[in-house]
Formats: C-alpha cells, sequence, structure tokens
C-alpha cells in the first residue's frame, strides 16, 4: 500500500509541474521559449540580415506564352490518313518517341519504288563493275539513292526505312509511317481524329518543353527603351508570389494597335505554377539598382500598429520594431531598426505572432 501511495505522489507532483511553470509563464506573457527542435518542428526558420539589390521598375500587364525556340510542331510532309494515336494532349512524350501512324498511298508507291530500287542495287552490286555495264551499274545506284530520299522526304525516318530494307518485302509497303517526336516536352494540343485526311503541314499536334516559359509584356516605347537586355524581372499571377526571370529579348516592331512594343521575359517555369495564355502582372528592373538592407517579405508583420519583426536571443524570441522602405517582390527593405548581419526569423512569424497574441489574450482575462 505506501509502494503505491508513494507512486501517486510522484505523478501528481510530474504532473502539477509543467502546470506551475505554464503558469507563471502565463503571468509573464510573451512567446514561450523553445530550442532550435521545437522552432524547426513549427516551422520557424532564421537568417542573417544581407543585403539586397532593389531597382526601380516598371510594373505592367503581360501574358505567358510558350518558349517558341523550345516548341515544335508535328505536322505531315504528304497528303494522308491518320489510322492511329500514340499520345494524347498533356502526356510527357520523349525525342524519338511515336506520336501518330499514318497511312498514305503516295508513300505506298514511293516504298514500293525504293524496294524495287533496293534489290537491283543490290544485283549489281553482287555482280560488279567487271559483269555489268558502267552505264546499268550507276543508274542502279543513282534510282536506290533518289528512291531512298523520296521516302525520307514524305516523312519517314532512317530507322523506319532501314527496317523497311531489312525486311525486304514488296507487301510492307502499304504507306503505313510514323510521325515521331522531334524533342521532348508536353503535348500542348491534339486537334484532329482518327480517320481524318489531312493536308500536308497541318498541325497534329505541338510539342513544348514547359520548363521554361516566355512571358510577354508591352511597354511604351520610350519605357521599353531604358531596359536592357538580361536586366532581372519578376512576374505573379496573383502579386503576393512572384516568379523571378530576366529580359531575354525586345521586340523590334511596334504593335500597331496598341503602339507598345512587347518585352519578352524568360523563366523557369518549375514552380511557377503559370501557364501558356495567362494574364499576370510584370515587373521589370530599369537599370542595375543598388544594394539595400533587405529581408523576406513574409518576414515583416504588422503588430498593434508596429511593423516588427522577430529575432532570437538564446531561447527567447522577441518582436523588433522596423521602419520599412519598399517591397518588391519577395523582398522588403528595411530602413531602420536592423543591422547587416542580425539574426532575424524568416519563416514562421506568423506563428510567432498568433502565440503572441494568444499570451496577451490570456493575460486580459
Amino acid at each position: 500500500m505506501n509502494k503505491l501511495l508513494n507512486r501517486l505522489l510522484i505523478l501528481c507532483l510530474l504532473v502539477s509541474g509543467p502546470v506551475f511553470a505554464e503558469e507563471e509563464h502565463e503571468e509573464e506573457g510573451g512567446i514561450p521559449p523553445m530550442t532550435l527542435e521545437q522552432r524547426q518542428a513549427l516551422g520557424i526558420l532564421t537568417a542573417p540580415v544581407t543585403p539586397h539589390v532593389m531597382a526601380d521598375e516598371v510594373v505592367a500587364p503581360a501574358e505567358v506564352t510558350v518558349n517558341r525556340y523550345r516548341t515544335a510542331e508535328v505536322t505531315p510532309r504528304i497528303s494522308a490518313q491518320i489510322v492511329h494515336r500514340h499520345a494524347r494532349m498533356g502526356d510527357q512524350v520523349k525525342k524519338g518517341q511515336p506520336l501518330v501512324t499514318l497511312s498514305s498511298v503516295e508513300m505506298a508507291e514511293a516504298q514500293g519504288q525504293l524496294l524495287i530500287a533496293d534489290k537491283e542495287w543490290q544485283r549489281v552490286q553482287k555482280l560488279g563493275r567487271k559483269v555489268v555495264s558502267e552505264k546499268r551499274f550507276v543508274a542502279a545506284q543513282v534510282d536506290h539513292q533518289q528512291a531512298y530520299a523520296k521516302v525520307l522526304a514524305f516523312g519517314m525516318t532512317e530507322a523506319q526505312v532501314k527496317t523497311l530494307l531489312k525486311q525486304g518485302d514488296v507487301s510492307r509497303a502499304t504507306g503505313a509511317f510514323d510521325l515521331l517526336s522531334p524533342q521532348n516536352g508536353t503535348v500542348l494540343n491534339d486537334d484532329f481524329v482518327i480517320g481524318r485526311v489531312v493536308a500536308p503541314g497541318t498541325v497534329l499536334m505541338e510539342i513544348s518543353d514547359e520548363s521554361q516559359l516566355w512571358v510577354e509584356a508591352k511597354l511604351a516605347a520610350e519605357v521599353a527603351a531604358r531596359i536592357e537586355i538580361g536586366s532581372p524581372a519578376r512576374v505573379s499571377s496573383d502579386e503576393q508570389q512572384w516568379v523571378s526571370g530576366k529580359v531575354v529579348q525586345i521586340h523590334r516592331r511596334m504593335d500597331e494597335t496598341t503602339r507598345t512594343l512587347a518585352v519578352r521575359i524568360e523563366l523557369d517555369a518549375n514552380n511557377a505554377g503559370l501557364h501558356p495564355g495567362q494574364f499576370v502582372k510584370s515587373a521589370i528592373a530599369l537599370g542595375a539598382g543598388k544594394p539595400v538592407l533587405a529581408v523576406p517579405r513574409e518576414a515583416v508583420l504588422l503588430l498593434q500598429g508596429d511593423y516588427v519583426v522577430f529575432k532570437p536571443e538564446g531561447e527567447e524570441i522577441h518582436p523588433t520594431p522596423v521602419e520599412r522602405g519598399v517591397t518588391r517582390g519577395n523582398w522588403t527593405e528595411i530602413r531602420a531598426g536592423l543591422a547587416l548581419g542580425d539574426e532575424i526569423v524568416t519563416q514562421g512569424a506568423y506563428v510567432l505572432k498568433s502565440m503572441l497574441l494568444k499570451s496577451q489574450l490570456g493575460d486580459d482575462h
């Protein structure tokens, strides 16, 4: 019985210890002390304050487009009927992957001519120049070369032609052949149906590498003249999260309707969440800019009428008032309240603000 009472007494002390500590902390108010591991578990990260280049910018509406230098159209070179589809819109395809199977009367004739010419050329080569006349030897060689070039010009690949010749069966000259993907990328569109007869040059599929996109902003000519190739730029669809890019081209011809020049921005689209055809807002730097003391935008919060950042001191974290400057993209200039190298909370500031307000609410009640 005594052992049981002792265990119950120890358990009560263990339970009551944290309660007393919590009550003592609640009387003091503020953010509770946290170890580095506890901060990381809550998503609270810190980093030293560093300089950041912030230049004057021109802000303009823009449109996201595919990178035409990383885009290819898949088209037939001769009139043909679509007999099979191997890929669909949205599919990721590799270079050389079959996309569409076509059938053509012109191709069937060309394939037949190639097989006949190939057999004659093999026969002449086997007999040799001592047996056959020079005229027949040259004619067989030229006929073979022309027939080979013709099926390539009609849309067959070297590998497809070699397979056809290896089989050596005239019955294989059906006129069927595959259109292959010219590059790695995503199928952006495939506006066709099986059985349709299409003319040469009809776009069956559009393949684009979406890892890099273009954004085109239209600016007045006098403003565009102040922008240099390579100038940093940023793009946003909601004016909250911005994606960094750079100016790669400025159009040489003015738009006849709007009397503006298009400035082309290239950006990495892997984490951008942007799509061709989407309207966005762009901000393009004018000049090189100068380095200023700046912190991530989410590190600065409004607390009881003042802008603050959170600074760790050991296991304690305290709000520090700051004077803001301009905010551009994901960075906010700090004009006063911080020094170069100061450690501040760069992620998780909202968590700390919530904890602080909760403790103050407890004090009020």
